[in-house]
């Protein structure tokens, strides 16, 4: 899903796009897109840009008509860019959004539709799109740590949640996790202040670092490959290849549709955090640390 650093490189690519330009035309391709009935997506026909901001994960792109698009692209949605109105609409393409400057296109792949566009009207209906979590580059510390604290979860659990943190998903939570040295299922209630020092520092560094490397990767053009996973990452989409820090290999926690990547030795003290299925099958015989690990692999 593109997080924090993705949805902000979009948002650049829209500004100087599409701010103050006009919606021409629209069209909609999938009858699962859509997921308002009032106003109609034509109401913003005619109308200019006046605001494109990041809710969370979404994009909003506001009109002087006080009409607003809320898109949330999910795990698979992409955006695209053209200079003109194809003749033909590929099939790929759900949505089109047609501007006097040229197309803002939106595709998702795999079969399970989940990413959505909202129309709303005016800045209470945009509130209803807001997940209402912090927004990391501009908090304190100390509001930092009460957002985290608001529920006794799972560092992982709480970094990801909508409705604490804005922006970070699965793959800038293992990056961060793994900056700070802190174990992803480590309680938000039992860290120390130096714990929060260091993961209030990662949060910001890593954050920082991956949108200019993605910044650099784009050199101005609309960003085409967002994607999960980078060969630089530390951790995220590693699994079983070595640490950069420690050289470990990284390990990993499976869930639902999720995975957590994580170094054992640089996070965990060496201890081997349970993997569901894998801990269902090996029961007993299941590791306890990467050092029992590594010898039954040799």
């Amino acid at each position: 899903m593109p997080e924090l650093p993705d949805i902000t490189l979009y948002l650049e690519a829209l500004q100087q796009r599409i701010q103050g330009r006009l919606l021409v035309r629209s069209s909609v391709r999938s009858p699962f897109l859509l997921r308002s009935v009032e106003p109609q997506l034509d109401a913003a026909h005619g109308a200019q840009v006046v605001s494109i901001k990041r809710l969370g994960k979404r994009i909003a792109i506001g009109f002087d008509n006080d009409i607003w698009l809320v898109i949330h692209l999910m795990v698979a949605g992409r955006l695209h860019w053209r200079d003109t109105w194809p003749k033909s609409i590929p099939k790929q393409f759900l949505l089109a959004l047609g501007f006097d400057s040229g197309v803002l296109l939106l595709t998702e792949s795999g079969t399970r539709k989940r990413a959505s566009l909202y129309v709303v009207r005016g800045r209470l209906g945009l509130a209803q799109h807001n997940p209402g979590g912090i927004e990391v580059g501009a908090a304190t510390i100390d509001e930092f740590r009460a957002a985290l604290q608001r529920k006794n979860h799972t560092l992982k659990r709480a970094l990801t949640d909508p409705r604490l943190v804005s922006g970070i998903g699965n793959a800038y939570s293992d990056e961060i996790l793994h900056r700070a040295k802190l174990s992803p299922v480590a309680l938000t209630s039992k860290l120390s202040n130096a714990d929060y020092e260091r993961l209030f520092a990662a949060v910001h560094e890593v954050l920082a670092e991956w949108l200019e490397r993605l910044r650099k990767k784009t050199a101005g053009v609309f960003p085409q490959r967002v994607t999960a996973f980078h060969a630089e990452m530390s951790v995220h989409g590693r699994y079983d290849q070595p640490c950069p820090v420690c050289g470990t290999k990284v390990q990993r926690i499976r869930y639902a549709d999720n995975e957590t990547n994580y170094c054992p030795r640089c996070q965990t003290a060496g201890r081997l955090l349970a993997d569901r299925s894998l801990s269902r099958l090996l029961k007993r015989d299941w590791p306890k640390s990467i050092d029992e690990l590594e010898r039954l692999q040799q």
